[in-house]
């Protein structure tokens, strides 16, 4: 049942509807003591006395409140209502999805870079952090009016040392930007955030889906035994070096793919002509003069002798 303008969970106060998902609604809300809006996510009715879906609702808000980083999205606060109603309180973000800007068409090439280094970089920090997302896709990648990458919706990650909350062999997700391993309902890392990260660059790229049939068992049999149509065919001016990116991303194999966040990030920033941590040092350090012995004899003992002579020069005037 949706909560209408002015429904108060806890401090916040219910604005409009924002949209629904597999693991709640959401909806703007004001909260009057900060004087700010914010994005509140509730889990339905019907599905609070599921205690399985319960413990993955306070398992999203756990996961996304460990993780400080610009590129992931805020998470203010966990309640519930004496009624028994979940909510999640997030900072809200103003802009469209990423699957909205997706639907527009195919993404420039630099655009599309930019906000991969982006996702990229949250996922750094995630997987840093013991998390794995495991439903990266356009429609969890928020993004503000200056094109901000906010990543969301951690309902289904995964955190390192504690217990599955997904039931065991269970096939989680969204079928579309699946890992083949994630497909296949066996155990997922980091690399299978890192699948699915280049599942939403090729579409970005291309403007559709790299994996698409028209129910989700042939989508999952795509994923475990197909290549998605080549970038090239679709998009001649995507450069070489980009479409192997995306390739090895695409890689069936784990161990084929990049094997974690940074790695990938590093190829992304060299494409796209940003210097990497160790460049920028080198760019900003002064090259230091080379000294020849000779020289070194030259530029400090000839004045060290020189101050020698002039203090015997002056012993022999002195009385």
């Amino acid at each position: 049942m949706s909560l209408g303008p002015g429904t108060l969970l806890g401090p916040y106060e219910i604005v409009a509807p924002l949209g629904a998902g597999g693991m709640g609604e959401v909806y703007r809300a004001r909260d009057e003591r900060l004087g700010r809006e914010v994005a509140v996510k509730v889990l339905p009715a019907d599905r609070l006395s599921d205690p399985h879906r319960r413990a993955r609702f306070v398992q999203e808000a756990r996961a996304a409140s460990a993780l400080d980083h610009p590129n992931i999205c805020t998470v203010f606060d966990i309640g519930e209502t004496n009624d028994g109603q979940l909510f999640i309180a997030m900072a809200y973000c103003t802009g469209p999805t990423l699957k909205q800007r997706i639907h527009e068409g195919p993404l420039p090439v630099e655009q599309a870079v930019d906000l991969a280094i982006q996702i990229g970089s949250a996922l750094e920090r995630a997987h840093e952090a013991g998390i794995v997302h495991r439903d990266i896709k356009p429609a969890n990648i928020l993004l503000t009016d200056r094109d901000q990458v906010k990543v969301v919706d951690f309902g289904l990650a995964k955190l390192a040392g504690e217990a599955a909350v997904t039931r065991e062999g269970s096939v989680i997700g969204t079928p579309a930007y699946m890992s083949p391993e994630q497909a296949s309902g066996e155990e997922v890392d980091g690399r299978s955030d890192l699948w699915a990260l280049g599942a939403v660059l090729y579409e970005m790229l291309t403007g559709r889906r790299a994996f698409a049939a028209d129910h989700e068992r042939a989508i999952l049999h795509a994923i475990l035994s197909s290549d998605p149509t080549p970038i090239a065919t679709m998009r001649p001016d995507v450069p070489a070096e980009l479409l192997r990116i995306v390739r090895r991303l695409l890689k069936r194999d784990p161990a084929k793919r990049y094997q974690n966040a940074g790695e990938l990030l590093g190829d992304l920033r060299r494409f796209s002509g940003d210097p990497t941590p160790a460049e920028i040092v080198t760019q900003s350090m002064p090259s230091m003069p080379r000294f020849h012995p000779r020289q070194f004899v030259r530029h400090r003992l000839l004045p060290a002798a020189a101050a020698i002579v002039a203090v015997v020069a002056a012993a022999d005037i002195c009385p």
